[in-house]
């Protein structure tokens, strides 16, 4: 699609927002403007009060008050961001309701981090799948149980509605928009330019399985973890597992649900598809190779889980991830 009227984005900030949720995103469609040489998008930064307001890095940022734009008609992509002061903005009556009025006539809504928490306050994300940072995504899920989040995506796009995961997330989702706004080209010159990966899918993982386990867990949760990786193109199960850490089955499978909010075979299967993944991504190994080296085995499971999963082939992501590197 490409369009030729400027569109109306508002970011949508507050004093403690996290600086680089409003300044990444706003410098994306600003280098859409230069790269086209026009005001594709006009970029308008609003917040309350309006005036200076600060950000959780001590940058004051020049805002227009909500009062002074009738919520009405006021923007095509309505986003906004995250931060510390998340706390306090989802507490402020005049700001929810202003969001929940733009939203009526945005033809597209968008949080990045935390600001999640905004959008779901404001009741847009109810029965729908959001993704926020992975700090704050047991919270949003306890807080708005009709909010499906998805701890793991960088972005997630639902109908209208798209939620990122932190910082720089919102650079990912940015990009995303502007190639379907004006085509991967464009996108793909805007990466280039701002020397960011161009450009992480929303699905790719905030951070490793791996990493996330052994970082939350107890110790011998990531111990259990730490095995299972060791030992994943064999048959792994629940039982080596506790034996390896000198635990019941029963209990183990108890404290590791408890830890990871997951099953261990689960966990094991996420463990299996991050490694499938990096082979995918650095390697040309045919995906019998891939599949055995994973341990799942054979390619046609391997690509059964991996479509699950991603919605896409392994041979799919592979050429996808082929073009996304840049020099």
């Amino acid at each position: 699609m490409t369009i030729n009227t400027p569109h109306k984005l508002i970011l949508l900030t507050f004093d403690g927002a996290q600086v680089l949720d409003i300044t990444g995103p706003a410098q994306v469609f600003a280098s859409a403007n230069e790269a086209l040489e026009r005001e594709a998008y006009k970029i308008t930064l609003v917040s309350s009060a309006g005036e200076r307001t600060a950000t959780s890095a001590g940058i004051a940022l020049e805002t227009t008050a909500l009062s002074a734009l009738e919520p009405e008609g006021a923007a095509d992509t309505l986003m906004v961001a995250g931060g510390h002061g998340t706390r306090a903005a989802v507490m402020d009556n005049e700001l929810i309701n202003w969001v929940k009025r733009a939203a009526e006539d945005a033809s597209r809504v968008a949080s990045v981090c935390s600001g999640t928490f905004i959008l779901a306050a404001a009741g847009l994300l109810k029965g729908r799948r959001a993704s926020t940072h992975w700090q704050s995504a047991n919270a949003l899920a306890r807080l708005y149980p009709g909010v499906s989040v998805d701890a793991d995506a960088i972005y997630v796009e639902d109908g209208p509605y798209w939620t990122s995961a932190g910082v720089t997330a919102g650079i990912d989702m940015s990009l995303a928009m502007v190639e379907r706004d004006h085509g991967r080209e464009l996108a793909m010159t805007i990466a280039r330019r701002l020397v960011v990966y161009a450009r992480r899918p929303g699905y790719q993982s905030q951070f490793s399985t791996l990493l996330r386990g052994q970082s939350r867990g107890s110790a011998p949760v990531a111990k259990a973890i730490g095995w299972m990786v060791d030992n994943m193109k064999g048959a792994v199960t629940v039982t080596g597992a506790a034996d390896h850490v000198g635990m019941s089955e029963r209990s183990f499978h108890r404290r590791f649900v408890a830890e990871t909010n997951s099953t261990p075979a689960k966990y094991l299967e996420r463990l299996r598809l991050d490694a499938a993944r990096l082979m995918l991504e650095e390697t040309s190994e045919p995906l019998k190779a891939v599949a055995a080296e994973a341990g799942f085995g054979t390619a046609p499971r391997l690509i059964q889980v991996f479509e699950k999963r991603f919605g896409l082939s392994p041979t799919a992501y592979r050429n996808l991830h082929k073009n996304q590197h840049i020099g």
